[in-house]
């Protein structure tokens, strides 16, 4: 059974709330969860793209804490 790891994405909107999504992978396989509207994705391939993109287009969320 592969091993799972988890990591996450997290963007503010501009009215200061905290979006995040979880990047969780097992094997070559990431899926890909919101917290603020339970959107769902698998992804192979540029995981914590699609995730900043999730944000931006459903949630505005474009803040990035660590810049």
């Amino acid at each position: 059974m592969p091993s799972m790891t988890t990591s996450k994405v997290t963007r503010w909107d501009q009215h200061g709330r905290e979006h995040v999504v979880h990047v969780r992978k097992s094997g070559m396989q990431r899926q890909l969860t919101c917290e603020t509207c339970g959107w769902r994705k698998g992804a192979q391939f540029l995981p914590w793209l699609k995730a900043e993109e999730h944000l931006t287009e459903a949630h505005q969320a474009t803040v990035d804490p660590t810049a």
